[in-house]
């Protein structure tokens, strides 16, 4: 009507909440970006970029693909989360909370089902660790993976009896399991 002055709704949120969902997100996007700069930066050091071929002989575990794709996930919901609180878009926020609540239920399920089946879990570890130790010089990226965490359990756990013991699968390698050493190339 052109006599009445239109009045504008306020903001369903406060601004406060919108602007930390915002900031957050923006942190999330960001950090979502560098994963996936990272891992397309490795496979490109790597060579697999040049022949996108060599992504499906990947043999053994490689440790870009973890990058890839934590970095995809966290890139889309930080972009939906960040556009959506700025925007106040529904569709956006909606699509950003249904992804989350996902997440969520798959992490509760895979830890339900983790709990349900750990002989079996526990066995196919052991038989994708194995399978790995034994391609230790074939990756240089595995190699870095398998130090990492052999490092990171020396740091947790070198006061306990029970640390861990390496069979040599790999005649390059070996472990002295009578006191705490890392496994070592003859």
């Amino acid at each position: 009507m052109p006599g009445k002055a239109q009045h504008f709704q306020a903001p369903q949120v406060s601004c406060c909440a919108k602007y930390l969902l915002f900031a957050s997100n923006v942190l999330f996007w960001l950090l979502g970006a560098a994963f996936l700069a990272i891992g397309l930066w490795a496979w490109a050091e790597k060579g697999v970029l040049s022949n996108l071929s060599s992504i499906t002989d990947l043999g053994g575990f490689d440790p870009v693909w973890l990058f890839l794709v934590v970095g995809g996930v966290m890139f889309v919901l930080g972009f939906t989360g960040c556009i959506g609180a700025l925007r106040e878009n529904t569709l956006l926020l909606k699509f950003f909370s249904v992804f989350l609540g996902l997440i969520f239920f798959l992490e509760l399920t895979a830890g339900v089902l983790a709990f349900i089946f750990k002989d079996w879990i526990k066995d196919q570890l052991n038989f994708f660790i194995n399978n790995n130790v034994k391609a230790y010089r074939d990756d240089i990226d595995l190699q870095n993976l398998i130090d990492f965490a052999q490092e990171y359990v020396i740091n947790i756990c070198c006061h306990f009896p029970w640390v861990y013991k390496v069979t040599p699968k790999n005649l390059f390698l070996f472990c002295v399991h009578t006191q705490i050493h890392m496994v070592s190339i003859l």
